[in-house]
């Protein structure tokens, strides 16, 4: 009676077979990395608060005409306390945190400092979660968040750095931590549209006493960065924001924050490509490394899961 419930949620035997949650993943770090380099641009214009309330309001909106076309009405109530609490820790104060961070140090000094979020996920999630510590995933986090800081160093030196700016950063890393911990559980009582869109309302109207600021700044900014702020809100938050919740939903926490390691190669990749940004020799090092550690955490759930599989078919492993 216990297998069934236990197998739904994280579906590790099916997922394997199943192209969507990598596709998801996949999706979410693309889109992720993308809005580094649209933050660089509405950011000149917006302030920290009213960027972020720009970019939540274009999500909700987007969510929600989805929501209502797929008519997937309210959650649960046992999803509630998970979507509240990611919605105000990752929607809300993360959001903010990280644009004012961003602000007030160099972009090397933010992607090393941020990027202790996924050690935090893997570390909150064995303790609260029970999803216990791989070695390989431990491996491989250390080999990106190595790669992570690499990056960090080589683009370091551009700008300044102050207390308050690194504070910000941490302040951030531990609210993306707690949000994605957070949700996690909420999934097992809601699909991942309905958990992401109101997760999203409740970030959405944590950040109103912004409002004012938002109609000011936009009526002398630029329509490019108007338009970066609403291309923020639609791809890397709603719909990066739903894919990450459905490839969670089937995977654990750790697995999933490892994965976001890849997104620093990425906005190297990007930089280059559509900035004209030439990377060094050293941040291409240091993004080969993040992906390599990516390709390390991951390989832990097919190694794990064949023996397992093999013995006991009906097993769903002991992960939740």
């Amino acid at each position: 009676m216990t297998t069934t419930p236990k197998a739904l949620p994280d579906a590790p035997a099916s997922a394997r077979h199943d192209w969507r949650a990598p596709a998801a993943a996949c999706t979410t770090v693309i889109l992720w990395a993308s809005a580094f380099v649209s933050i660089r641009s509405a950011g000149e214009a917006y302030s920290p608060g009213a960027l972020a309330l720009g970019r939540l309001l274009a999500g909700s909106l987007t969510l929600g005409v989805i929501l209502l076309v797929r008519r997937e009405g309210l959650p649960a109530r046992a999803a509630w306390p998970g979507i509240v609490t990611s919605g105000l820790l990752w929607f809300g104060l993360y959001m903010v945190a990280l644009n004012w961070g961003e602000q007030q140090v160099d972009a090397g000094t933010a992607a090393m400092v941020v990027n202790i979020g996924p050690i935090l996920i893997a570390l909150l999630s064995a303790g609260l979660l029970g999803e216990g510590l791989p070695r390989r995933l431990l491996m491989g986090m250390a080999v990106s968040f190595g790669g992570a800081a690499v990056v960090g160093l080589s683009m370091s030196g551009h700008g300044s750095s102050s207390v308050l700016g690194v504070v910000l950063c941490v302040v951030a890393a531990v609210a993306y931590a707690g949000g994605v911990v957070s949700q996690k559980p909420a999934l097992r009582h809601g699909s991942a549209l309905q958990i992401t869109t109101f997760g999203c309302l409740i970030g959405t109207v944590a950040c109103l006493p912004f409002t004012g600021v938002l109609v000011s700044e936009a009526a002398d900014a630029p329509v490019s960065a108007t338009l970066n702020m609403v291309y923020l809100g639609v791809f890397p938050t709603a719909l990066a924001f739903t894919t990450w919740a459905y490839a969670l939903a089937r995977t654990t926490a750790g697995r999933m924050g490892a994965t976001t390691y890849a997104v620093p190669a990425l906005v190297v990749l990007m930089s280059w490509l559509l900035l004209d940004e030439v990377p060094a020799l050293l941040t291409v090092a240091g993004g080969l490394l993040c992906l390599a550690g990516v390709a390390v955490s991951r390989t832990r759930a097919r190694a794990a899961r064949t023996p397992v599989s093999a013995s006991s078919p009906q097993s769903g492993g002991p992960e939740s």
